[in-house]
């Protein structure tokens, strides 16, 4: 039986290996390479062969003395460490030192696959591998109706600080130098295992529409609107993904984004973010394409400010020995449950 959330620091819980997580954009690996990338404190090398065939992922330690094969020299499918010439190929299997030959030394390799412009490693048991599937809205950035940007960076802080910051729309006065003054109304929540709900609409109270918001809908609001909260925004915890939608009625969502925080270090309190904001095209063609830079520029200002606060958060973990927080919003009381829930107590690595 999983031990209780409430005697369990959040800030503590490591992600679960038994999914899919993005390590690298797939543009940072050129045909014939080798890039370094890690999860959760694991070095892992990432090679895409010349020929054409997939890309593959083994641990970034050479069995020999431990140099990392990403410095190495990919030959067809085998990994060349730089050291020795110890050679690797796709499974992990050292099949040639070569002043002795063939020998019976493995790295770990990982199952690998590629989508939507991102590299994912397994990192778990790799026999689920198979049966696991990713994340089903990452379809939505296939959709020609939408036009989709690529962006993250590497956050200091616990994964679960940037769940929280997400799914809490009440933080809204910190973007009001951006985004004017919005008024958010909780419509409610949702639990199923695995999978916490929250959903919010919004009406503008002060300040003019930036126009990164407005190429967002599709047209320009005020706060003399008399449609105001007709725009549903739901965001979704769907472990360990996490997805926003805003939708009006039954048309279209004008904005879909997926989202997932990769734990990068051993302790799991830095993360690389790795998002898909997806925008509905605008009925003049081509219209988003030459307003794109606006709205990239506005959406970094939104999450360069979520970045701030939440390291500022993940430093006064650090400060007061631990996660004091008084939390009262029931939505995101669920969802730290869910974490604690779906993730790994430090009591199981003992």
């Amino acid at each position: 039986m999983s031990p209780s959330s409430s005697r369990i620091d959040l800030r503590t819980v490591r992600s679960h290996p038994d999914y899919w997580y993005p390590v690298a954009w797939s543009h940072e690996l050129a045909v014939g390479k080798v890039i370094a990338t890690r999860y959760a404190g694991i070095p892992i090398a990432l090679a895409r062969p010349q020929n054409g065939s997939p890309v593959f992922a083994l641990e970034d330690r050479c069995a020999h003395r431990q140099v990392p094969l990403s410095a190495g020299i990919l030959q067809g499918e085998s990994l060349k460490c730089c050291y020795h010439g110890w050679a690797y190929d796709r499974s992990g299997c050292c099949h040639d030192v070569p002043y002795l030959g063939k020998c019976h030394n493995q790295v770990r390799a990982f199952p690998c696959r590629e989508q939507s412009g991102m590299i994912f490693i397994f990192p778990g048991d790799a026999k689920k591998a198979e049966i696991t599937p990713l994340s089903p809205t990452l379809a939505q950035t296939e959709n020609p109706a939408y036009k989709t940007r690529f962006f993250g960076t590497t956050v200091g802080c616990h994964y679960s600080f940037m769940h929280e910051n997400l799914m809490d729309m009440n933080h809204q006065c910190m973007h009001f130098r951006q985004m004017g003054q919005i008024k958010p109304r909780f419509l409610g929540q949702k639990r199923e295992p695995g999978m916490v709900e929250a959903r919010y609409s919004f009406a503008r109270t002060g300040g003019k529409q930036p126009l990164g918001e407005a190429l967002i809908f599709g047209e320009r609001r005020d706060t003399s609107d008399r449609f105001q909260n007709r725009d549903v925004m739901t965001i979704r915890t769907e472990y360990p993904y996490q997805t926003l939608r805003i939708q009006t009625g039954d048309e279209l969502p004008v904005m879909d984004l997926w989202i997932v925080y990769v734990p990068q270090s051993a302790d799991e309190l830095t993360n690389r973010t790795f998002g898909l904001l997806s925008v509905k095209r605008l009925k003049i063609p081509f219209l988003l394409d030459l307003a794109w830079p606006v709205l990239v520029a506005f959406t970094n200002r939104i999450f360069a400010e979520d970045c701030e606060i939440v390291e500022l958060e993940q430093k006064a973990w650090r400060e007061l020995g631990g996660d004091h927080n008084k939390e009262i919003f029931p939505v995101i009381n669920a969802l730290r449950a869910l974490l604690v829930e779906c993730g790994v107590p430090p009591t199981y690595y003992a």
